[in-house]
């Protein structure tokens, strides 16, 4: 057991070393309004999070996820914008986001196109689509029931939790209990193998594809509802730091071996770098840096233990 987890045990200890560095340097991080803050603006990056996870056990990458996130970002809000149902919001977002994915998985599994060269394009296009039909400019004069749902800041900041912890616990147990996600493992490790034994690798690859497109909606609509107004570029950049939580927490980059447990802890992990930097009263441009190391540190390791197998 030890020796199957040790790298998420040794994220784990990684983090719990720098709680005990806050519990003596700086205990107010740990006051209920910093972690409540810190759960709220990590359930998003979370379920980002467990996609990529998925994605990357099968032995696939998505960079798009970043401008799909933006993308449906501005979706939810002009929807909301022109009176729709937030329930409808909601289920619209989410299937905008497995449209984006679903393209992307048809243009990988079914033309054999290279991961990153297209999700790279789809990042591209979606990012100046953004650009070019926004122009910068917030989805404003949104309804009273899209920010936190209208069920008020206390409950829905719990809502955005609830959901991510949901999301999260399902994906855990299904990636190891189900058929689905055993055939997600066995793509990954050997994708020949894989057919030999019945399991259609493409399909699994789009269906991933899909799948984080959707899970992608559904985290931009968490984010998005915590604000009353929604940013167009709310999503930039979100694509490295669900790659790297991924990585850090275990998941190779080869493929066909990660477990969420240790996505749950990566996300953790980052997610309070820059809080603490704050409460140690170090400037958040080091953020960047810190996690830099953290990567390679995470990279590293995989290398030295491949090579040691």
């Amino acid at each position: 057991m030890l020796g199957r987890y040790r790298r998420e045990l040794s994220v784990l200890a990684a983090y719990l070393f720098l709680l005990l560095v806050m519990v003596i340097q700086a205990p107010t991080f740990f006051s209920a309004q910093q972690i409540l803050v810190l759960l709220v603006s990590s359930s998003p990056m979370l379920i980002v999070a467990v996609g990529m996870t998925i994605i990357i056990i099968a032995r696939q990458i998505d960079i798009s996820v970043g401008s799909q996130f933006s993308f449906c970002g501005v979706i939810a809000g002009l929807l909301a914008q022109s009176g729709c149902p937030m329930p409808l919001v909601v289920l619209l977002t989410i299937l905008c986001g497995t449209g984006l994915g679903a393209v992307n998985g048809l243009l990988v599994a079914g033309f054999g196109l290279p991961p990153i060269v297209i999700t790279l394009a789809m990042m591209a296009i979606l990012r100046q689509t953004i650009n070019w039909w926004r122009e910068g400019e917030f989805v404003m004069g949104l309804p009273d029931d899209f920010q936190w749902l209208g069920a008020g800041q206390q409950l829905g900041q719990w809502i955005v939790i609830g959901s991510a912890l949901l999301v999260f616990l399902c994906f855990a147990w299904g990636l190891k209990n189900l058929r689905a996600g055993r055939a997600v493992y066995a793509t990954g490790s050997a994708p020949e193998a894989a057919r030999l034994v019945g399991i259609r690798p493409r399909l699994v690859v789009f269906n991933c594809f899909a799948l984080m497109g959707g899970l992608v909606g559904l985290a931009a609509v968490l984010m998005a509802i915590q604000f009353p107004q929604v940013d167009p570029r709310m999503g930039f950049g979100i694509e490295l730091q669900a790659i790297a939580a991924v990585v850090v927490g275990g998941t190779a980059v080869s493929g066909g071996r990660g477990t969420l447990w240790g996505t749950l802890i990566g996300v953790a992990l980052l997610g309070s770098i820059t809080p603490a930097l704050e409460h140690l009263g170090i400037s958040a441009k080091w953020e960047k840096a810190v996690q830099g190391i953290i990567i390679l540190l995470a990279v590293a390791s995989d290398a030295f233990r491949k090579e040691r197998d």
